[in-house]
C-alpha cells in the first residue's frame, strides 16, 4: 500500500521504539497498580477511561514516530503533517488526562522543578511551542532537520516537551496546581489558534514546492537515512524520488498537508474549549465545587502564577 511493500519490516515498524513504547505503557500500568498501592493507597485509583486514553496515546505516537506512518511522512508532505498533528496536538493532552495527579505529583514535588518555575509560565509555554512548531515549517529548517539525524531527534524532543509545556495550562491534571481560570484557558486556546495559523497558511497558499524533501530525489534520499538501514542514496536506483510514492502533484500534497494540519487544530482546540466551557459552566452554575486557589501552588515547576 503506498509503496510501503518495498520496505522490510523492521524498516517499517522499527522493533526498537515499539518495545520502548511498550516498555513506558507497562510502567504506566505499575504505577496506576501496584505502585499506587503500596505509595498511595487513599489516592482514587485511575478509571477504565484514562487507561484506555494512555494506550491509544501510547499507539498513536507509536504509529507517527515509529510506525508505518513514519514512513510514508517521508515519503508525502500530507503523511507528515498527519504525524506533526498526531504528535504534538493529539497525544500531548491525551497523556496529560490518562495519568492521575497522584503520578504527577511524586514526579513533580521535588524541591529541584521549583528552581524550574519560570520556563512553566504560561505565556513562554505559548510563545515556545509555537515558536518551535512554526521556526520548524520555514523551509530551509524543514529540510535541514530532515536530513541531519541528530539535529531531527534532538528538535522533536524539544517540540514533543514544548508541546507537552503547552496542553498543561489547559488540561492540567492536578487540580491544586492550575495556572489559569476557565475563562483563561478559552483565550488560551484561542491564542493557540491564532499562532499557529501563520505557518499553515503558509503552507497552504504557496503555489511552489516549498521543501526540497518532497520534491528533490536527492535531498529526499538523504531524508530516508532516518528510516532505512544502509546507504538511502541506494533508493534512487529503485524509485525516481517521492514522486515515485505520490499520486499528487508536490505542490497539492504540500497544500493538503497544511490543510490536514490546519483541521486538525481546529478539531482538537475546538473539542478542548467546549470540554473548558462546560466546566466553567457547571461551575458557574454551582453544580461542582469552587475552583481551588491558584495562588501559592506548587505547580510541576515550582509555585503557581
Amino acid at each position: 500500500m503506498l509503496g510501503l511493500q518495498y520496505f522490510t519490516f523492521e524498516e517499517l515498524w522499527s522493533p526498537i521504539f515499539f518495545f520502548f513504547i511498550a516498555a513506558i505503557v507497562i510502567l504506566y500500568f505499575y504505577m496506576v497498580g501496584p505502585w499506587k498501592l503500596k505509595h498511595a493507597p487513599q489516592e482514587p485509583p485511575a478509571t477504565w477511561l484514562q487507561k484506555s486514553l494512555f494506550v491509544f496515546g501510547a499507539v498513536l505516537y507509536y504509529l507517527a514516530q515509529g510506525g508505518p506512518f513514519e514512513m510514508l511522512g517521508h515519503m508525502m508532505f500530507t503523511f507528515h503533517m498527519m504525524n506533526m498533528s498526531i504528535s504534538y496536538l493529539i497525544v500531548p493532552p491525551l497523556i496529560l488526562l490518562a495519568v492521575p495527579g497522584f503520578v504527577w505529583r511524586k514526579m513533580f514535588s521535588g524541591a529541584f522543578w521549583k528552581k524550574l518555575n519560570p520556563l512553566m509560565h504560561p505565556i513562554l509555554s505559548l510563545v515556545l511551542f509555537n515558536m518551535l512548531f512554526s521556526l520548524y515549517h520555514v523551509p530551509h529548517v524543514h529540510d535541514f532537520v530532515m536530513t541531519h539525524y541528530t539535529v531531527h531527534r534532538i528538535y522533536y524532543l524539544v517540540m514533543l516537551l514544548a508541546a507537552f509545556m503547552m496542553w498543561w495550562q489547559i488540561v492540567c491534571p492536578v487540580p491544586e496546581w492550575n495556572r489559569l481560570t476557565d475563562l483563561r484557558k478559552m483565550a488560551y486556546v484561542f491564542a493557540n489558534g491564532i499562532l499557529l495559523t501563520p505557518a499553515c497558511a503558509l503552507i497552504i497558499f504557496a503555489s511552489t514546492p516549498l521543501y526540497a524533501t518532497y520534491n528533490d530525489p536527492e535531498v529526499w534520499a538523504q531524508a530516508m537515512g532516518y528510516c532505512v538501514s544502509g546507504d538511502p542514496t541506494r533508493l534512487l536506483t529503485m524509485f525516481d524520488g517521492p514522486s515515485f510514492f505520490n499520486l499528487m502533484k508536490p505542490v497539492e500534497d504540500q497544500q493538503l498537508g497544511g490543510i490536514v494540519m490546519k483541521l486538525v487544530q481546529e478539531l482538537m482546540y475546538g473539542s478542548i474549549l467546549a470540554y473548558v466551557f462546560f466546566h466553567w459552566y457547571k461551575r458557574e452554575q454551582g453544580d461542582t465545587e469552587d475552583e481551588l486557589p491558584r495562588t501559592g501552588s506548587a505547580g510541576p515547576a515550582g509555585a503557581g502564577v
